[in-house]
């Protein structure tokens, strides 16, 4: 009966963190036609994410990635 406590809340826990990783995400997409910054919100959404997926950890390395070269292309 432990155990299924557990793995209950562990599914409940994820179960959050991608519902608030996608809900940041989406409103960072929409900040790039909208009034907002997304170049900071989209990498907090896939922070986020990528505690739960390697797809949003390694697109989240490419994003900063970017962010550094347009750093210094502006600089």
């Amino acid at each position: 009966m432990k155990h299924l406590v557990f793995k209950t809340l562990g599914h409940a826990k994820r179960l959050v963190v991608i519902v608030i990783g996608f809900t940041i995400l989406a409103a960072g997409v929409a900040m790039i036609v909208l009034p907002g910054p997304a170049i900071v919100v989209i990498p907090v959404g896939l922070a986020v994410l990528a505690t739960e997926f390697i797809w949003a950890r390694k697109l989240l390395v490419t994003v900063k990635e970017r962010i550094v070269r347009m750093r210094k292309w502006n600089g």
